[in-house]
Formats: structure tokens, sequence, C-alpha cells
């Protein structure tokens, strides 16, 4: 039989890692559940610390059946039903979600309230208490949930009383207290619980690593430096140490070198240590992945360097699909210890395993390019000096992009690139007597001043710490002798126009003493 048009075809469930039965995509009966409710609604890092005072749930099996294709008690699958969810979805107002509930008694399953409490959510957002008019709708809504919950089953129990609580409803309210009374009623006779189960102080080590996981993955993606949760997950990855594979461990500690952040707990160094040294031949990738970040961190522990930079690693991960990308994360650490660790003897990465670090603007730069001051700082700078007189997205040994690079003489005259050798020798410990490199037309002294371009993604959410890997790369740049010009964004957004722009590049060049043009551009 032909699917209508517009109609979705059916999908294969997602396999969720330590789960017991099929669900929806978005919800499980478990912290993860919690966490996910919390990311999806956007709410803010303070609310996000709540995910720490929940207590896990226990998993129920609600069968083989995809929940948002199925009604209770199992049934054909309903395309109006999954239209319902879409619309629920979508609902651009609290007062939407309640006429598209009220509207469709007949399509209403069970699982249908959670999706709207979880849309209220993110209706809501970080709005402290709603408007008069949205707590009449609350409260409509909740009356309808409570009038409905006896037909719940106890999975859609559980989301909706977690979804009631992070959403301010109280907990001696009609909506909450239902929804307790009816989950005490399906679950099994234990031993007496405490006066206020919903709500005590979880410790990190009692959640489950794959929700530490979801939770630092978080913080990562969206830049979220939040010292509580980051020492948090620093806490558990210690507890912890003995159960984590080091798989796990690389994902537990992205969000501190991509953060910039390195945890007070005094046990954290340590553990990844002892962790490294547990687990470096068991996974490679991984391996390098935990050096990675703490390299951001100039962290680098001797022990995992030496392993990593051995013979017998290196031929190992040349026959493996990931080898491109660990020979360029090890040509990175191989960086680092030649500008940042002078005490290391051990074995480096081998000339011809050497590969361009970053040989091209990253991802997430050419991803917001039309959000990017580039290309109004080049166009100033070809007004101001001269398009012989900088080089745009260079990339300098042994692997940096630059933004924009200028050669300047001994007496602060911006110089044409052409009639310059644009790189500083690398590594610069083995090329000092020709550090003061010479025009081949001028023999004039040249060195190599860089303007950074500081965008706003370039920061922490806070947008006062850089993120690991700027930071990385400003470091590593400054330390092969090239002089950093910053363009902070809150700089350059303060900027009206082209002329405006230009005079505050001037500022900037003549605040570093260059000089160009008979009338200084």
């Amino acid at each position: 039989m032909r699917r209508p048009r517009g109609e979705p075809g059916p999908r294969a469930p997602r396999p969720t890692e330590g789960a017991t039965c099929a669900g929806p995509e978005s919800w499980s009966p478990s912290p993860n559940s919690m966490l996910r409710v919390l990311l999806s609604a956007q709410t803010s890092p303070a609310r996000l610390s709540g995910l720490l005072l929940i207590p896990p749930v226990q998993p129920c099996c609600l069968g083989t059946s995809k929940w948002a294709d199925r009604p209770l008690g199992g049934g054909p699958s309903a395309g109006p039903v999954q239209g319902l969810q879409r619309l629920l979805e979508q609902a651009k107002s609290p007062g939407e979600l309640l006429r598209w509930l009220g509207q469709n008694p007949t399509k209403v399953r069970a699982h249908h309230y959670s999706v709207a409490l979880r849309r209220l959510g993110q209706l809501l957002g970080s709005r402290p208490r709603p408007p008069p008019v949205e707590q009449a709708t609350l409260q409509d809504l909740s009356q309808l949930i409570i009038r409905n919950c006896p037909s719940f089953d106890i999975h859609t129990i559980h989301v909706c009383l977690h979804l009631a609580v992070l959403l301010g409803f109280p907990s001696d309210g009609p909506l909450v207290c239902a929804l307790e009374q009816e989950r005490r009623l399906r679950l099994p006779p234990k031993p007496p619980p405490p006066l206020q189960p919903l709500l005590r102080e979880a410790r990190p080590e009692e959640l489950t690593p794959h929700v530490m996981v979801l939770l630092a993955q978080h913080l990562a993606r969206h830049r979220l430096r939040e010292p509580q949760l980051l020492e948090a997950i620093a806490h558990f990855l210690v507890v912890q140490e003995t159960q984590l594979s080091s798989k796990v461990v690389q994902k537990l500690v992205l969000p501190f070198g991509r953060l910039n952040y390195l945890p007070l707990e005094q046990q954290f160094m340590p553990c990844l240590e002892r962790i490294l040294a547990r687990e470096a031949g068991v996974a490679p990738l991984a391996t390098v992945n935990i050096l990675m970040s703490l390299c951001q961190l100039r962290c680098l522990p001797f022990r995992a360097l030496h392993f990593v930079f051995s013979p017998g690693f290196i031929n190992y991960i040349s026959g493996t699909p990931h080898a491109l990308i660990v020979r360029r994360y090890l040509s990175l650490l191989d960086t680092a210890v030649e500008l940042e660790l002078p005490g290391y003897r051990g074995p480096r990465l081998p000339r011809r395993q050497q590969v361009p670090i970053f040989p091209q603007p990253l991802i997430t730069d050419r991803a917001r390019c039309k959000y990017s001051h580039k290309d109004i700082v080049a166009e100033g700078l070809r007004q101001l000096l001269g398009e012989e007189k900088y080089r745009q997205d260079l990339t300098v040994p042994p692997g940096y992009c630059t933004d924009f690079l200028l050669c300047v003489g001994s007496s602060g005259a911006v110089l044409p690139v052409r009639t310059q050798d644009p790189f500083l020798p690398y590594p610069p410990r083995s090329c000092l007597q020709g550090q003061a490199a010479s025009s081949p037309t001028t023999r004039d002294p040249a060195q190599r001043v860089v303007l950074v371009l500081r965008e706003r993604w370039h920061f922490c959410r806070d947008g006062r710490v850089l993120l690991g890997s700027r930071a990385l790369r400003e470091r590593h740049l400054g330390l092969m002798g090239y002089q950093l010009l910053p363009l902070p964004f809150e700089e350059l957004e303060s900027q009206r126009g082209l002329p405006q722009l230009k005079s505050y590049l001037r500022q900037k060049l003549q605040a570093l003493g260059l000089r160009w043009g008979p009338e200084g551009g």
C-alpha cells in the first residue's frame, strides 16, 4: 500500500545505551530523561545544576512497541497520533498547546501530555513567572493532566512528574501531588521512603556515566563554563576511576580542555595519569583525545607522551582508519612539547610522520563566516595598507592558520609581503641564528605581526575566557616569535561603518609603532 503523501514512514528505534525497553527517542525512565528535558528546554545553567538534585528513577519495560507510533495498550500505528505530536512540538504559545489537546480528544495519547509539558518549558524559557493569562493556561493544562493521569503508564507519570517540577509547579500543588499519588500506586511495596523523595541532595557519583557524558557534551557544545557542573564531572571521574574506560573518560574530559577550565579537584590529574597508564594500549584514539584536552590545559603527563611517541604506538595507529586524525593530533602534541616542555627528553614524533595541524580555518569559523568580521577587516586593511602589505588566511608552520599577517621592518615600516619570507623558522630552537630574517631586497630585519580576530564564538559563553583551542593557538604563535595583535569582538562590533573601522585599525597599528605610506595611510 502506498503511503499517503507527506506521511512519515516507519523508523527503526534508535538504541540507547543501557536501555531496557523501547520508547520515544527523547525520553527514558532514567536520569537521562531529566537531562534531556533540561537541555531541550534551553534552561539556564543554574537550573541545569538542578540535575544533580533529582534522584534516578527505576526503569520499567513498556514492551517493544514504539511509543509515539502506537496508542496505549498496543495497536496499529496511527498517523493522526503522530500528526498531533508534531502540532504540539511546533505550538507557538501555551494557549495553542491547550487548544490542540482539547480539540482532539480522540487523538490524544498519554505521552502527548509529556510532549506538551516539554514544549511548554521551551516556550516559557527562563522567564521566572508567566503573565496572568499564561498562569490561567497553566492551571487549565494542569487540570487536564490531573483528569487523565489515572490512565498514564508509569513511564509517562515519571516524565510528567520531572517536567512539572522543572517547570516550577509547586511540590505541594495539585498537579505534582496527583502525579506523585499515581506513581506510588504503581510501585511495588518497598521500605518506607523519605518524606521528600523528589528533591534530595544526590551526589554526582550516584548518576550514571551516560548521564555525566551527556552533561559534559552539553557544556562543551554550548560553551558553558559553569564551575559547579564542571567540578561535579571532575569529582565523578575521580570517584568512578576504576569503573570508567578511556572511551568514556575522553568524553568526560572534553569540556575541560574546550572551556579552558582546570578543576580544583586535586586528584583530577593523578586520576587521569593512572587511567592513561592503564588504558593507553587499549584505545589509542581515546588516549590521544584525552591528551589533546590536557594539552589545552597545559597539563601534559610525560609518561603518556613517552607512550604515544613510541615507535610501537605510531606503527600501530598507521594502519587504523583514524591514522590521519591521530597523526594530526600527535603533530600538535609534538609542537606543544617543542614549545612548552623544555624539560622533556623522551621520544618525539618523527619528522616524516608530521602533518599540518590546522591547514585551513576551523569548521566553526567556516560555518559562521557570514557573522565574521574578517571581510570588513580585510577591506579596511586593503584601503589602509594596500593589498601587497598583508596576507590573509596564511598557514604558518607547523600548521596554524593566521587571520592576517604583516611583515614589519626594524624601523616599524610595514613591508610588502612579496619581498619577505612570511614564515618564521620552525622549530625556533634550531634556528636561533636565523631568527632575524632579512628581506632579499631591503636587507631590513623583518618582524611578523599577526592580527588575531577574536570573534564572539571564540570565547566561552560568558564572553571572557577564550576557548582552549583558541588560547592554545595564540600561545603557540607567541612562543614561535609572532607578535599578536588581538581584535576583540566587542571593539569590532562597536565600529559603525568602514571609515570608523579604518580609524580603529590605524590606532591599533600605530600603537605598535608601525608606519606605512607617505602620509600614514
